[in-house]
């Protein structure tokens, strides 16, 4: 398995043997890991540090792993989670996956196949900042850059000469294209991908000044009402 620096690994497992194997074994393929033995202590990393993958045992004392996996498609959508299965259970299989898992393995863990769907599950959820902010207009980088800054709709619409309304739709199209659907999310994703100095304006590109630093800004086209299925041309 090629090696994987700087990606991080959450493995959850109630049994400490099994944790201690997964470190080891993972962490020889140059992965961070990080293990925890129940939900609740799982979560309280995730939602506050970076997770590439998370991996986890279903059938655990308390909250299980089927939990575990719902609440994390639920704060944490792009993060790909493969859970561990009994072997030949099949229901628990279906349940997982259709609850949102990325993949499940069943136990007792092969290493060679545990590793292949680890890395996987890695490079398909590896976006390279590069690729993941190209898709966005030269408009959206800019009011992204200006929501980083905690500026209000209104504020951008005045800076750059469009209406709040118009800029709500570039935001809707902004969270579409990075796979979050609030805010908080927006934020999160940001951070954890590393997208903070992505979203500098390229060169060549100014950020709108106007109303929010008392300098004048850039001259941007009007266009208060967007065409159907499309945004301002940026």
């Amino acid at each position: 398995m090629e090696s994987l620096k700087a990606t991080h690994v959450v493995f959850v497992d109630d049994e400490p043997k099994i944790c201690d194997v997964v470190r080891k074994t993972l962490g020889r393929t140059g992965l961070d890991v990080v293990c925890f033995h129940g939900v609740d202590d799982c979560l309280a990393h995730v939602t506050t540090q970076r997770c590439d993958l998370l991996i986890t045992d279903v059938k655990m004392p308390g909250r299980d792993g089927l939990d575990l996996l719902e609440t994390v498609r639920q704060r944490l959508p792009w993060v790909p989670v493969l859970v561990v299965t009994g072997y030949g259970d099949v229901p628990l299989a279906v349940r997982a996956l259709k609850a949102g898992a990325a993949d499940f393995v069943e136990k007792p863990l092969d290493r060679d196949t545990f590793l292949e769907a680890v890395q996987r599950l890695i490079e398909r959820n590896a976006r390279p900042v590069a690729a993941l902010t190209a898709r966005l207009t030269k408009t959206e980088r800019r009011i992204l850059y200006m929501i980083l800054e905690a500026h209000n709709n209104h504020d951008i619409a005045e800076a750059l000469h469009r209406s709040p309304r118009t800029i709500e739709v570039h935001r809707r199209h902004i969270q579409e294209k990075l796979g979050v659907t609030n805010i908080v999310e927006l934020l999160r994703r940001v951070a954890e991908m590393g997208l903070l100095e992505s979203v500098l304006p390229r060169q060549g590109e100014a950020v709108p000044r106007g109303p929010l630093s008392g300098r004048s800004g850039p001259e941007v086209k009007s266009c208060d009402t967007p065409p159907t299925g499309s945004i301002c041309s940026a």
